[in-house]
């Protein structure tokens, strides 16, 4: 059985993972140079830090065993300062602290999708954008911006955000009702974007809780978080604040000047945080997340009408709640029902 995945993120890592024993030649196509999506990781001036997904929860049992029993436990961290929470005024209060487990790694939280493919033998072919997919006498047959055609597999996954997913099924050679129901499930499926400020400073900041989180939905801010609290991310005597915007505000900016964006988060974090200091950062990084999170999930089974065709969804849009841990529940989820039809099937 030849499968792709489309999309290296955690639901594509998860869904590679479950095929692991499966007799299954799995190569996976990222557009991008890094793996892991939206649970992504950077360096700079000898940090560390998680500037898409900030941890993953302890949720989901499953979840939960794969990454304290099943893979590499080295450098696992946990997260052991509290969130608490603000209002649309900038009132902080206690009060979002609970008994949930926090896991990221000590290199970062992307090292959870490399540590799913080093599991495998999958192969992950970085930079390398699927354009087109046609489906070509029962098999599938993928194609990138030059025509240049990737490969012919029995079962594919498709993985990115909702609106781009369907733009490949928009875009799909497959003349098939199943097609044009799945395009318009997937193509319903809403996205907030969110812009993420990156600040740096050369001192440490004296608060009890780890990240701040706007209950209103109102605040400029979204969440605040400090990577200084994640064991191997930032120097010692120095503070990093990762700032994900609110919605709404991103969303009004998401296609303005990068530099001017930052410039208005750095404002409204330092007078969230009512002090000066926080207004004058040594250094920052910034990102737009256009589609960041899904608004609930795609509605209905038109997505899995495809399946026995070999067309597979995947992520956290299909799971209906934009978490890391509900991503890689989902993949797991979908590549053993591919097992299943493997099982049921002569490929």
């Amino acid at each position: 059985m030849t499968v792709a995945i489309v999309g290296a993120g955690a639901a594509g890592a998860a869904i590679a993972y479950a095929l692991r024993d499966a007799d299954a030649d799995v190569t996976v196509f990222e557009k991008s140079r890094g793996v892991c999506g939206r649970a992504a990781t950077r360096r700079k001036e000898g940090c560390r830090y998680d500037y898409g997904a900030n941890y993953v929860k302890d949720d989901d049992e499953r979840v939960t065993r794969l990454l304290t029993e099943e893979l590499d436990t080295n450098g696992l961290v946990e997260v052991e300062e509290p969130v608490w929470t603000f209002d649309s005024a900038g009132e902080i209060s206690p009060g979002r602290d609970s008994d949930e487990r926090k896991w990221t790694y000590e290199d970062g939280i992307t090292q959870l999708a490399k540590r799913l493919f080093a599991a495998t033998d999958a192969t992950v072919q970085r930079e390398t954008r699927v354009e087109t997919v046609a489906r070509e006498e029962g098999r599938w047959s993928l194609a990138d911006a030059a025509d240049t055609v990737l490969g012919s597999f029995d079962t594919v996954v498709l993985t990115p955000p909702a609106p781009q997913t369907a733009e490949l099924l928009a875009a799909m050679a497959w003349d098939d009702d199943r097609r044009v129901a799945a395009h318009d499930a997937v193509a319903a499926v809403d996205y907030a974007s969110v812009f993420t400020a990156v600040l740096h400073y050369p001192f440490t900041l004296d608060r009890s809780w780890y990240a701040l989180i706007d209950t209103d939905g109102e605040h400029p801010v979204g969440w605040l978080a400090r990577e200084e609290l994640k064991p191997g991310h930032v120097p010692e005597g120095e503070s990093l604040l990762v700032a994900q915007m609110g919605h709404d505000w991103s969303g009004d900016r998401i296609d303005d000047d990068r530099d001017q964006v930052l410039r208005e988060a750095v404002g409204h974090v330092a007078e969230l945080l009512d002090d000066d200091r926080f207004a004058a950062p040594d250094w920052t990084d910034r990102q737009g997340w256009r589609y960041a999170l899904p608004d609930g999930g795609v509605t209905g089974d038109a997505h899995r009408s495809t399946e026995d065709a070999g067309l597979y969804f995947a992520g956290d849009w299909v799971a209906g709640e934009a978490r890391v841990h509900a991503a890689l529940r989902n993949g797991f989820a979908v590549g053993e029902r591919i097992v299943e039809a493997r099982n049921a099937k002569t490929y």
